[in-house]
């Protein structure tokens, strides 16, 4: 990943990504753009806390774990369209407690 491109077309909308994240109540937000082949990926965090390229993407499979390539293969055609348009790819993400998940769940199957 290109931390070039991440300062060219990302680094800029940093705070507007941010007062979002803080006004949805998301976990984090990411956003990914393509340029020329070359790939530049942010995440943040409510802590104002900004993952770059590699260290976004270690960060965003630590906190998906076991679903990081299942939410991917979901990701990736939305992904694909916006920056086949020239669209920077923009997500806000809410996290589900897994235990909290499972009881909920196992008591609606139930």
């Amino acid at each position: 990943m290109e931390y070039s491109l991440y300062e060219y077309e990302l680094e800029e909308h940093i705070d507007y990504w941010y007062d979002g994240l803080k006004a949805d109540q998301d976990d984090f937000v990411f956003a990914v753009t393509e340029n020329s082949g070359h790939i530049a990926m942010v995440l943040i965090m409510p802590d104002k806390t900004v993952f770059v390229n590699e260290a976004a993407r270690t960060k965003l499979s630590k906190f998906w774990q076991s679903n990081y390539g299942i939410n991917l293969k979901r990701l990736i055609p939305a992904m694909a369209k916006e920056l086949a348009n020239d669209n920077l790819f923009v997500n806000g993400v809410k996290t589900v407690d897994r235990k909290l998940a499972k009881r909920v769940w196992g008591k609606a199957r139930s």
